[in-house]
């Protein structure tokens, strides 16, 4: 594992500094660093090396960081790194497994810095903080959007009761440029960019799935860490780009059970290059039939009252996934044997996390 220190910055210092890692997986070099410096250097980065861990992977001088490559994911996880998916940018979940900060903000490495109507830098991360640090109403639809918003409040009608609001898990931001499409809408639509700028965030409310994005994504790891798993994709799986979509599945289901608030809307971010829509189409194309048959799964889902931790929800996910995808194919079997070594090694490295969610689900901390 490669470390370097971060020199010191002249920035004042930003919000939750010593409460967040940044998760970027990469194949290349981490030049794209240079235009987020002002926001993202006075963080700590964890870096997953992704494919030829004999390749040297550069970052730009002034960065607090951990680099992983594969080589690093089977010592630390030992037969536990087979839940961890290779040369896909689903490995990025190793860094949300060995992060110790209670927030995790994770990026990829064609995002650029984007720029508001009025030409202002967007500064990403710190608006997903604001999203995590508010509550988010996703039992009752506030029709002006986040009424925790300066300038905004809960429109005449909205039930008293619920104008508390419950802890924000998810804050899943949005991307200029190039839209996050699959590969037949990217055939169909080669030349389309996003240009639209909404200036609002919104909870998306309970029973209610979305397709998440994991190029520009922020949650609290302590309210919600072991349910992000992006699943087995890539290099000797029959699917691929469908890691983020499976994570945000599975998190919206299990944020529902446990009464957390998912928010979609701001920040963008400049998304730069397009991948190929041939090769995408290649790597999308079971998950576009198997979709038909996900979606309602999960849109039925229902977890035992007894599910009182993300880790016992997540097991119980994993049963059913077993029980009800596995006639769709085989490898829901195999992806549902990963999630429960996904939650065991999340514990062997989380311990008192661990011990925390077992003393929850035992009822000792009411």
């Amino acid at each position: 594992m490669a470390k370097a220190s971060s020199s010191a910055s002249v920035a004042p210092i930003p919000l939750l500094k010593d409460e967040l890692d940044i998760v970027i997986p990469t194949i290349r070099n981490l030049d794209f660093l240079e235009q987020w410096r002002p926001f993202f250097q006075s963080y700590h980065l964890i870096i997953v090396q992704d494919g030829d861990p004999s390749k040297i992977i550069k970052v730009p001088e002034g960065f607090d960081y951990e680099l992983y490559n594969r080589n690093d994911i089977n010592k630390i996880l030992g037969p536990k790194a087979s839940c961890i998916s290779f040369k896909d940018s689903a490995c990025r979940c190793f860094g949300y497994m060995v992060s110790k900060k209670k927030y995790i903000y994770t990026i990829d490495d064609d995002c650029f810095v984007a720029k508001d109507p009025t030409g202002k830098e967007i500064n990403a991360l710190e608006q997903h903080i604001k999203n995590l640090l508010s509550p988010s109403s996703p039992f009752f639809f506030n029709t002006l959007y986040d009424p925790y918003r300066e300038g905004a409040d809960f429109v005449r009608g909205y039930p008293f009761s619920l104008r508390e609001g419950v802890p924000t898990a998810v804050s899943h931001g949005l991307w200029l440029n190039i839209p996050d499409y699959d590969a037949p809408t990217q055939l169909v639509k080669p030349l389309e960019r996003n240009t639209r700028y909404v200036d609002a965030v919104m909870t998306i409310p309970k029973g209610t799935l979305f397709p998440m994005c994991g190029m520009n994504l922020a949650f609290d790891r302590e309210l919600i860490g072991p349910a992000m798993y992006f699943g087995l994709m890539g290099d000797g799986q029959p699917i691929g780009r469908y890691d983020d979509m499976w994570a945000g599945w599975c998190t919206k289901v299990i944020c529902d059970h446990l009464g957390l608030g998912v928010k979609t809307g701001l920040p963008y971010i400049w998304h730069s290059k397009a991948s190929n829509p041939f090769v995408n189409l290649k790597k999308e194309y079971k998950g576009i039939y198997w979709q038909e048959e996900l979606i309602p799964f999960f849109q039925s889902v229902a977890l035992p009252k007894d599910c009182t931790s993300v880790q016992k929800c997540y097991l119980e996910l994993s049963k059913q996934v077993k029980a009800k995808l596995g006639k769709v194919d085989d490898y829901f079997n195999k992806l549902a044997d990963a999630m429960i070594t996904w939650i065991e090694a999340w514990d062997e490295l989380n311990p008192s996390a661990a011990a925390a969610a077992v003393k929850l689900s035992n009822g000792s901390s009411k």
